[in-house]
């Protein structure tokens, strides 16, 4: 018999039993023909392997991220993230989203088609992610159907806006998931449900969100999966406790590995889907239900029943490992085609521009002054209670607390509190919106960092402790359209630049990496305690996730949904 592919003396997984089994394989058009002892006596190959006791898996399929977290085009994530295993991804453009509304979805695809990489979307269902705050664009239902008829469509992205969906029928994303559940009955719907539990996270699921990828708690997890949940586990959710329970329950069938948000330096130094497969199997998962829950469960999640398995008739996406414990990548291959191969490295192509030229021009801000960071109070001169958003270094959510504060002249002294001032200022040229707020905790001690990769509505978002610097900083991303910026002492020490939409470098992995590495380590040397202060900081302005963010609306109660004063009266908390 004629193919194009026979692997032979391979360890192949199989995940219908979750076992390896000495075998071989046959690959024709791209899809496994044939896995079983028969070899060359029975295949005529155009092309003959020998694994030589390698261990032959799927290809790894990550089905919750965004590209945009990683700050590069699709194209350069699809070069990085090959190295590592990963050859389908389900990514959700909502960063893009938010700054270029469905044109940033269909650009975002457009430059993924001629990827290696699989690439399926998920149509971004919360842009913005509330009411309360200004974005460049929205993404209504109208551009819901748009993106279902003129693109293969994996699933409705992450529903942000829990609290309206549980508390507002007539909310904008309740009106979005009737919609969807009547039009498209067999789409796949993601969630985004931090700590709810009992009547409200069993409304939400009611509402038809049926998975979450949030932090989880043993509690959390347990109320989920009893409720139909489906959960996605990324690494802040590897704690000893939720790993040693997904091996300990007959779970396997309810969860997968997801990424959501990577760093570029990571990215490289450390890796993507594949490091969670290492640290499951390191913290004691048996390999083959580490390999089981990147490859088998999120493929049927999201009804991609055509790959994910080793097996007829599914597509010839594998890997070959010399060694399963420390799940060593030796090779890739998609469709049958090598893509990569450990001893001989491909140097990456890169190509620019890759989006039209009002992509490179989304930051409408003139140049800020001193006098932008002192903050205004319409109170009488005195002492009052201020709010303060309390950066935790084991998590993205915050916590509030009150310190006094002093009113004079109508200007808050700020920087009498001993906090560091977080401010936000609305830069698609809308409203000329901007807010402000104190800041403590695991943050910066001193100078100051600015941004535009600011989640999810991607504001100017300024943190610091000084005008000059929060000046400095701010200038510096706003002349060069987007970016990262660390300045202390009036000296910029880590600059990382982001002209395509803001949030996105056409530079090349490695000279990102660095950049970021370099962006990383000047916020740690500044006082930054965190174990990610790049996603940390960018997620203080994302008014979903707990519990006090700041929008160019103003300071957010997150639990409540809603906007709350940065000082209020001395006794009134």
């Amino acid at each position: 018999m004629i193919t194009d592919q026979l692997i032979l003396n391979a360890k192949v997984y199989n995940s219908y039993y979750k076992r390896f089994a000495a075998a071989n394989v046959a690959v024709k058009e791209g899809h496994f023909l044939y896995v079983g002892p028969l070899g060359a006596e029975t295949f005529a190959a155009a092309e003959t392997i020998d694994a030589k006791g390698q261990y032959l898996v799927p290809g790894l399929i990550d089905i919750h991220l965004h590209i945009e977290s990683t700050m590069i085009t699709p194209e350069t994530f699809s070069y990085g993230i090959l190295q590592h295993g990963v050859t389908t991804i389900v990514p959700e453009p909502h960063e893009m989203a938010n700054v270029f509304g469905v044109e940033g979805v269909h650009e975002m695809i457009r430059a993924s088609k001629d990827c290696l990489v699989d690439m399926i979307y998920a149509i971004p269902s919360s842009v913005p992610a509330t009411p309360l705050e200004t974005t460049g664009g929205s993404i209504e239902i109208s551009d819901i159907d748009e993106l279902m008829e003129t693109h293969r469509i994996a699933c409705l992205g992450e529903v942000m806006n829990y609290v309206d969906v549980i508390r507002d029928p007539d909310c904008k994303s309740n009106h979005i998931l009737r919609h969807v559940r009547s039009r498209y009955p067999g789409l796949v719907i993601e969630g985004h449900t931090p700590k709810l539990l009992d009547l409200d996270l069993h409304s939400l699921i009611y509402a038809g969100i049926d998975s979450d990828h949030t932090h989880q708690s043993i509690e959390g997890l347990t109320a989920r999966i009893a409720a139909g949940m489906f959960i996605e586990i990324q690494e802040k959710s590897m704690t000893p406790e939720v790993v040693d329970y997904l091996i300990s329950h007959p779970v396997s069938e309810h969860f997968c590995f997801v990424t959501d948000d990577v760093m570029t330096d990571s990215l490289v130094q450390t890796g993507h889907l594949d490091h969670l497969v290492r640290k499951a199997i390191a913290m004691g998962m048996a390999p083959e239900d580490a390999v089981y829950a990147a490859t088998y469960t999120p493929a049927r999640r999201m009804k991609l029943d055509d790959r994910g398995v080793v097996a007829p008739n599914k597509t010839a996406d594998y890997l070959l490992l010399s060694d399963l414990s420390s799940f060593a990548i030796e090779a890739v291959y998609k469709r049958g085609l090598q893509v990569y191969d450990r001893k001989q490295p491909q140097a990456q192509a890169v190509r620019e521009p890759q989006f039209p030229a009002h992509f490179y021009q989304s930051v409408q801000l003139e140049p800020l002054a001193a006098g932008d960071f002192a903050v205004p109070a319409s109170l009488a001169d005195g002492r009052y209670g201020a709010r303060v958003m309390m950066v935790n270094n084991v998590s993205t959510f915050t916590e509030e607390k009150h310190v006094e504060a002093v009113v004079k002249d109508g200007l808050l002294e700020w920087q009498e509190t001993g906090c560091g001032l977080i401010a936000t200022f609305e830069r698609y040229g809308k409203n000329g919106n901007r807010a402000y707020g104190l800041i403590g905790g695991d943050t910066i001690k001193r100078g100051a960092v600015a941004t535009t990769y600011s989640h999810d509505n991607h504001n100017l978002l300024v943190v610091g402790h000084n005008a000059a610097d929060m000046v400095l900083a701010a200038n510096t991303v706003i002349a060069g359209q987007g970016g990262f910026c660390v300045v202390c002492d009036g000296k910029v020490l880590a600059l990382l630049a982001l002209p395509v939409g803001g949030i996105l470098t056409e530079a090349p992995l490695a000279e990102t990496a660095e950049q970021v590495l370099a962006l990383r380590t000047a916020m740690e040397s500044l006082g930054y305690n965190h174990y990610n202060p790049i996603m940390s900081i960018s997620t203080h302005s994302l008014p979903v996730s707990p519990a006090l963010k700041i929008t160019d609306h103003g300071l957010i109660d997150v639990g409540a949904g809603k906007v709350v004063p940065l000082l209020f009266p001395l006794g009134e908390e």
